[in-house]
């Protein structure tokens, strides 16, 4: 129960501060967010400010924010749609509810047949079932739409879509998400530096001392400098713990210095199992600085060090072939939460951090559908100094869309068959 807490908890927060990325900045360039949605399926609350729909829904795995004139905003009325009219006292539109979930006093009755919603503002029908005239009411600017579950949204004009901001201003709201990503991850690293009291150093200098442990048996103590093992010379804690992990149960004998005095003690670290292969500790960590600004400089220079891997397994791609093991999705997503969890708090938020710079970095991969193919259409758009049109987006779009469930699908399946199988 705590790994399904923990992985809610950990998606929703990455796929929230992404959307808020996307959203922040699109409100910045003019562009309507008609919804910001924490949550998918059903609605549970919602609330209106400033134009956009803040709601709240049943299943809480993600998010989403619905820019206006985007593939995946919906604003057309069918022809046939019966609606409940709200106007103003100039007669104009202010509020069209087309659901039968939400009662709308003092509106008239309204069989809708045509619209226009995005640039002349106009609708036309039968009132109250009369059939022999057709009615055409202007409708507001920022009127309303009450759509089928409830949810009432902005109406949609061209000039707030997002097609009509400009080209750089959409191209920064494409890449804000995955930077909001970056954003988090850095933060996420240096509160796991915060919360474990400090940096881990690679000196050739003990830390923490566990109790009853191989070391705090034989004598050692914190900030006890290593000289040697076994007669090997140690010049980073690195080389002391592979040292160790190379003698489960077997004697060692451990050269260090306390103060001025030189001093060798002999330890037989422990046998653990680790990926099924035995390996020896003694119960010591690395030496920690725990300075402020050495926890803030973590922050940033863990997660380039975290990036440039990720790098290098995308770059083995081209190099080494394509294998789906080097991926993962939900279900192996949901494999490491159970892990990390039982290593406690602190190694969630690391955990949070890694997955932040993943998303990010995966989000600007140039397929189409996600935010790195939509940057390299906007990057043809500023070479071709015109848009593509939105019959050839739409393609390019659905062709990434169906790569990308494809991949998904591959990916989940060889994730169930390693880790369950």
């Amino acid at each position: 129960m705590a790994a399904i807490i923990a992985f809610i908890i950990i998606f929703g927060i990455l796929v929230v501060v992404h959307e808020f990325g996307h959203f922040y900045v699109a409100k910045r360039s003019g562009i309507l967010v008609r919804e910001f949605s924490v949550g998918m399926g059903p609605k549970l609350f919602a609330t209106r400010k400033n134009g956009t729909t803040y709601t709240i829904r049943w299943l809480p795995l993600g998010g989403y924010v619905r820019m206006a004139g985007m593939a995946d905003d919906e604003s057309e009325i069918e022809a046939g749609t019966q609606a409940t009219l709200i106007l103003n006292d100039q007669g104009q539109v202010q509020r069209i509810n087309t659901s039968d979930k939400v009662t709308t006093l003092n509106g008239v009755p309204f069989q809708i047949a045509k619209t226009d919603l995005q640039k002349e503002l106009w609708l036309e029908g039968y009132e109250a079932g009369d059939e022999s005239e057709l009615k055409r009411y202007s409708v507001l600017h920022d009127a309303t739409i009450i759509e089928a579950d409830g949810t009432e949204v902005q109406i949609a004009p061209v000039d707030v879509q997002f097609q009509s901001a400009t080209l750089i201003n959409r191209m920064l709201t494409n890449f804000a998400g995955p930077f909001n990503n970056f954003i988090l991850a850095i933060v996420a690293f240096i509160l796991f530096a915060m919360l474990s009291g400090g940096v881990a150093q690679n000196k050739a200098q003990l830390g923490t001392i566990q109790a009853n442990s191989p070391a705090q048996k034989a004598g050692l103590k914190t900030d006890d400098k290593l000289l040697a093992v076994n007669g090997d010379k140690v010049t980073s804690f690195t080389d002391f713990s592979q040292i160790i992990a190379k003698n489960p149960n077997k004697p060692v004998q451990i050269k260090y210095q306390r103060g001025q005095q030189t001093k060798t003690v002999t330890v037989t670290p422990k046998a653990v199992t680790q990926d099924k292969t035995k390996v020896g500790q003694v119960g010591v960590t690395a030496s920690q600085d725990h300075r402020i600004m050495t926890m803030v400089k973590y922050g940033f220079t863990q997660s380039w060090s975290i990036a440039s891997q990720i790098f290098k397994v995308l770059g083995s791609f081209l190099t080494g072939g394509f294998s789906l093991n080097k991926l993962s999705g939900p279900v192996g997503m949901y494999s490491m939460t159970t892990q990390f969890t039982e290593q406690g708090f602190n190694a969630l938020v690391y955990f949070l951090a890694f997955l932040s710079l993943n998303l990010g970095i995966m989000n600007l991969i140039p397929i189409p559908a996600l935010d790195g193919g939509k940057l390299v259409l906007n990057v043809i758009e500023a070479i071709r100094r015109k848009p593509l049109s939105p019959e050839k987006e739409g393609i390019v779009t659905l062709v990434g869309v169906g790569i990308m469930v494809l991949l998904m699908v591959l990916v989940t399946w060889n994730d169930i068959q390693r880790f369950f199988f």
